[in-house]
């Protein structure tokens, strides 16, 4: 027993009172298969346990039930036989038959292909229990080799009918797209629909495989061999072995039509059309029809439980008997076609000397590593088919990537090509997409800082805008965020949540713009154009400014601040304002005089004090202006001194 196995907690364990649980000898996706004892009737069975992980959800406790009332409403020595269901505490489980023996997807394995008496007796024994089926209004929806046990007495049996439905109730969801994609019919794919049709394509895929050793379609994505079950059509196997009679070419061809109403109806149909081509070809199926099966006691069973061979079954009339069983036939007649070598030959010995042979071999021998497949860039459900095919299961952990998609897979744990026991979990990363981060607020920090943070956590910068503010140079103003999905961007100034690759665009103080009043116009100028600002001047009188000096600029047209690349527009003097001195000032008094010139922006020099005498008399008041300088009637500056001339 292997080490995986001892550590098995259900080994040893009675479940349900009734049955003991022995060893495990499978493990797939959705359920651990062991051998157990049935005390209650002693016989050996194996029983199907759900996993634990998936006990609550509702979706694959009504698939688990929904293979043993499947399988229960058949009764065909073809289909394995499921005894019992039912509920220990959190475990549901299925009682079935036992059968030691392999798998035809282990047979294809080992050999590749198969003679074409080999590929007539496993297909009619195939075709039998699937017609059954079909009659009982039942669709597998599941049909591949994994799927097709071949006992160590002779008995080829069809089972696993966990994805089985009613024919009635044939639409699946997207999330349901049931099946090996290698096997899945065109109608799958295209429309999400399936019937008795469905299963028999296929049966004519699985049809290509044993007759020619591979599938007709290969791709390095399960999504392209889905495209091409919808858009091709499936060669003739002689095309791959000349030794295909033309018959079987037909058969595959007519089972694999695109369109299912081309199709055989059902597997009856397909049957009865292989019959007539054993007849044709002039050979028999050498397929065990029904079995007797032996009963042991509680104690002997428990001794011999990996061991024991079912007694040898009968054989239909049609098909001679011999003393050699179904399941070594096909190995010996494989083994005259193929020179495969000693070690070969030592282990179809082994397959065909009993359970205890198969057991070592893929229990604890070998035999039972298989190596973890490249399960990067798919689904998860697509994942999970193909850890199936190697007999390995799988349980998703979700893990945040900057590059892949959210539910696509990144990778495994263990790692590629690592080899394990057949039923070790292996952990799929399934990227949930990249991983989001809370950043603080950014606005006052230095560029160098912000730059810092968004490189933690790997969102980059995507341009920066300049301003001049009164904040030191470097200093960062603003930022906003644009998801890598796409949309519209987010204020990240005062803080906010971004995911890894998104993408930041910044707004960065220069500092203040250059301080130009005071200065020539061609000082400040220049000032300007070395910040990469242009100018533009504005002439204006001022009475404090000397001329050609810059008074000032103008506000940033639209308001903001001023960024590289603006026009700023500059306030230039051009000197004092030049002013009318009125003619009619001669003749004023010395008051009205100055009233009225200091009323035009002059200063006044009346020539007179504004004296008053000890009686109040008052000289401005009774003196008039008999001249001024510059002449009444001409202009001055604004601001300059006007000098009155009065009459004494």
């Amino acid at each position: 027993m292997s080490t995986s196995q001892q550590a098995d907690p259900l080994i040893g364990r009675l479940v349900d009172g009734r049955y003991r649980v022995r060893a495990r000898i499978a493990r797939g996706g959705m359920a651990t298969v062991y051998v157990a004892t049935d005390l209650r009737l002693e016989r050996r069975v194996a029983l199907k346990v759900m996993h634990g992980h998936l006990s609550d959800d509702t979706v694959f406790q009504s698939r688990f039930i929904q293979e043993a009332r499947s399988a229960a409403r058949l009764s065909d020595p073809h289909v394995v036989n499921v005894f019992d269901q039912g509920q220990d505490g959190d475990m549901a489980y299925l009682v079935m038959e036992y059968l030691p023996g392999i798998t035809l997807r282990e047979l294809l394995r080992e050999h590749k292909r198969l003679t074409v008496d080999q590929t007539l007796t496993i297909m009619d024994a195939i075709l039998s229990g699937l017609a059954a089926a079909h009659r009982a209004g039942i669709v597998h929806r599941d049909v591949k080799p994994e799927n097709v046990l071949l006992a160590e007495d002779g008995r080829i049996k069809i089972g696993d009918f966990g994805l089985a439905r009613a024919t009635t109730a044939n639409t699946a969801s997207g999330a349901q797209l049931m099946g090996t994609i290698a096997y899945l019919a065109p109608e799958l794919v295209t429309r999400g629909t399936a019937d008795a049709r469905s299963d028999i394509y296929s049966l004519g895929i699985m049809l290509y495989e044993m007759l020619v050793g591979e599938q007709p379609y290969k791709g390095e994505q399960p999504m392209q061999i889905a495209y091409q079950h919808a858009t091709d059509s499936v060669p003739r196997p002689s095309a791959k072995n000349s030794g295909v009679p033309e018959q079987l070419d037909e058969l595959v061809l007519w089972a694999t039509e695109r369109e299912p109403a081309e199709r055989p109806l059902d597997a009856g149909a397909m049957l009865a059309r292989l019959r007539e081509i054993e007849k044709e070809l002039g050979l028999a199926p050498q397929v065990a029809r029904a079995v007797s099966v032996g009963t042991v006691t509680a104690s002997a069973s428990e001794s011999r439980e990996l061991t024991k061979v079912l007694p040898q079954t009968a054989v239909a009339p049609a098909a001679p008997v011999d003393d050699v069983d179904n399941a070594t036939r096909l190995r010996q007649r494989t083994r005259r076609r193929t020179t495969r070598g000693i070690w070969l030959f030592a282990l179809v010995l082994l397959l065909a000397a009993g359970a205890s042979g198969v057991g070592w071999w893929f229990g604890s021998g070998p035999g039972s590593l298989v190596a973890v497949p490249d399960v990067s860039r798919m689904s998860y459900a697509d994942a999970e088919t193909l850890l199936t095919q190697q007999q390995l299961a799988s349980t998703p952990q979700e893990v945040n990537d900057r590059e892949i998609p959210a539910g696509t897979t990144v990778g495994s744990d263990p790692e590629v090509n690592t080899r394990l026991d057949k039923g070790t979990v292996v952990t799929v990363f399934v990227s949930i997409g990249p991983a989001s981060h809370d950043l603080p607020e950014l606005a006052g920090k230095s560029t160098e800082e912000v730059n810092g943070i968004l490189e933690s956590v790997y969102v980059g910068v995507s341009g920066t805008t300049q301003e001049f503010t009164d904040a030191g140079a470097g200093t960062v103003l603003g930022a906003s965020v644009t998801p890598r999905a796409g949309g519209d961007a987010i204020d990240c100034t005062k803080g906010c949540t971004v995911h890894e690759g998104d993408a930041a665009a910044l707004v960065v103080s220069l500092g203040p713009i250059p301080e130009v009043a005071g200065l020539t116009q061609a000082q400040a100028e220049k000032a300007m154009s070395d910040v990469q600002l242009k100018t533009q001047t504005s002439e204006q009188y001022s009475n404090s400014v000397p001329s050609g000096t810059v008074i000032g600029i103008n506000d940033r047209e639209g308001g903001g601040n001023w960024r590289p690349g603006d026009t700023v527009t500059m306030n230039v003097s051009i000197g004092p304002k030049p002013v009318l001195i009125p003619e009619n000032v001669v003749g004023m008094t010395i008051r009205e005089a100055v009233t009225t010139l200091k009323g035009l922006g002059f200063d006044v020099n009346a020539g007179i004090d504004d004296g008053t005498l000890p009686l109040g008399f008052k000289y401005w008041d009774i003196y008039k202006v008999r001249s001024t300088n510059p002449k009444a009637g001409t202009t001055a500056p604004q601001g300059s001194t006007v000098t009155l001339t009065p009459t004494l």
